[in-house]
């Protein structure tokens, strides 16, 4: 029999799920369908567990360098298997808690595969879902008012570097390691890319990184780019830029061995992995858009500023439809989408107050543009920046590398970017996120009186030097 609803969501991801509890409180009748665990990649192959092992790799380089804070070890072992206990303990907790959340709303989860189908006796327009059931009973029919799609991405690779879950991986693969690898190349250096050389440099592992444009974390600022770029030298990663990885040249055995392109010139790599970090692709295959009006650019599908779909009674969000890929960001266009459906008039998401992490050691942070992107613009800039070498906290904490920076208008004062490196920045770009969205000024963030000692000092010093006023440089 089939069953009707107000909104069934494809996937129960971070974007699809958090939809779903949005749904719930307006009172609309909701679903998910989810073919793996709900959660979706950022709770069970992304976001948790890579934040979980990064923990545990940072405490174990703490542990190594206890004597510079005056406690006495010896014998500072990894113990991989209890690292990766505690990362499924982690996710097994959280996943208890997004179950619970779905019992609360009285939403219904259908663990199977969704796809859309064309006009048909339940619908004059596309948008029945059939539910391919996990267990192998028969097919759910759900006869939704509207949809959302929040499918998800998966990990890209490059053509010809074909991953075997062995010696070739991806982020996802790298995630179930029963035990570390001597040495590793990675792929890519961009966000997903860095955490990993971090977090595997810290465990021990001698990593390469080789990332094809002349900058890691070519989204970041420069100086951003540069100062980690710097500090991940001094763990002994070794990093190429400008380098083409060769996937015909890979050769499989004891060692993976692989060249790369550089100003003309091959380059021979070897390591026992090779882990891919490309980017990511959007899940649109399989879900019958074939049977509706539905567009996709570029491998994603195609919305307006609400995330409807050429099909106004279709929604997308999250990875689905390219853009910042990232989960906070997911949630939001969830929300977005579903007080759109409620008859709410929500206010569509400004991207460029969107904040971005890298929880690499040392972390990463940033909201609004870079100083390139800022003069690219035509702005006049004026910028102010400061080191956490003078900051207390930073030196009392033992992690002094890093600085905050703050990039603003010259001529109206407007701040157009705040880019963060150093300690816990990744929990402070909030305050620079709120001080976007309120449109405050530099001297605003500096009259913000901040409790020393602290990191966050060093947010109202940037404001302060904005304009040559700094305190303390």
């Amino acid at each position: 029999m089939a069953q009707e609803y107000d909104i069934v969501i494809l996937g129960g991801g971070t974007g699809g799920y958090v939809a779903a509890i949005r749904a719930s409180q307006l009172g609309l009748k909701t679903a998910i369908v989810e073919k793996g665990k709900l959660g979706g990649t950022c709770l069970h192959n992304g976001c948790i567990p890579s934040k979980a092992l990064l923990r545990s790799a940072e405490v174990y380089s703490t542990a190594k360098r206890s004597e510079d804070y005056g406690v006495i070890t010896s014998d500072v072992t990894i113990n991989f298997p209890k690292v990766q206990e505690r990362k499924r303990n982690i996710i097994d907790q959280l996943y208890k808690g997004v179950r619970h959340l779905m019992k609360k709303g009285k939403i219904d989860v259908y663990e199977g595969i969704g796809r859309i189908l064309g006009p048909s006796i339940f619908s004059p327009l596309p948008g029945t879902i059939s539910v391919e059931m996990n267990n192998g009973a028969e097919n759910e029919m759900l006869i939704p008012k509207n949809v959302i799609i929040a499918t998800g991405s998966r990990p890209r690779t490059l053509p010809g570097l074909e991953i075997d879950g062995q010696n070739v991986i991806t982020s996802e693969e790298a995630l179930a390691l029963d035990s570390l690898p001597r040495s590793i190349i990675i792929v890519g250096g961009g966000v997903i890319g860095i955490e990993w050389a971090s977090m595997l440099a810290d465990f021990g592992v001698e990593v390469t990184v080789i990332e094809f444009m002349d900058q890691i974390l070519p989204a970041e600022d420069t100086e951003i780019s540069r100062e980690m770029q710097r500090l991940l030298k001094k763990k002994g990663i070794q990093i190429v830029t400008g380098a083409k990885v060769l996937p015909e040249t890979l050769v499989k055995g004891e060692e993976i061995t692989i060249c790369a392109d550089i100003k003309n010139q091959q380059k021979e790599f070897k390591a026992e992995k090779l882990l891919v970090s490309v980017g990511r692709q959007a899940n649109i295959e399989g879900i019958g858009l074939e049977n509706t009006d539905i567009q996709t650019i570029k491998g994603v599908i195609a919305t307006n500023e609400v995330y409807q779909t050429k099909e106004s009674h279709i929604y997308a969000i999250g990875d689905v439809i390219g853009g910042l890929q990232l989960a906070h960001a997911a949630s939001h266009e969830g929300i977005v989408a579903v007080e759109h459906i409620a008859g709410k008039q929500p206010r569509p998401i400004n991207y460029n107050l969107v904040a971005k992490c890298i929880y690499s050691n040392p972390e990463a942070a940033s909201v609004g543009i870079t100083e390139a992107a800022a003069k690219e613009k035509g702005h006049k800039v004026k910028i102010g920046k400061f080191p956490y070498k003078a900051i207390g906290k930073a030196l009392v904490y033992g992690e002094s590398d890093g600085f905050v920076k703050i990039i603003a208008n010259e001529e109206t004062d407007d701040i157009l970017g705040v880019h963060m490196i150093g300690p816990h920045v990744t929990d402070m770009i909030s305050e620079a996120g709120l001080a976007m969205v309120l449109d405050a000024i530099p001297w605003e963030v500096s009259n913000v009186i901040h409790p020393h000692p602290t990191l966050s000092e060093a947010i109202g010093e940037a404001a302060l030097a904005v304009d040559g006023l700094a305190i303390h440089s």
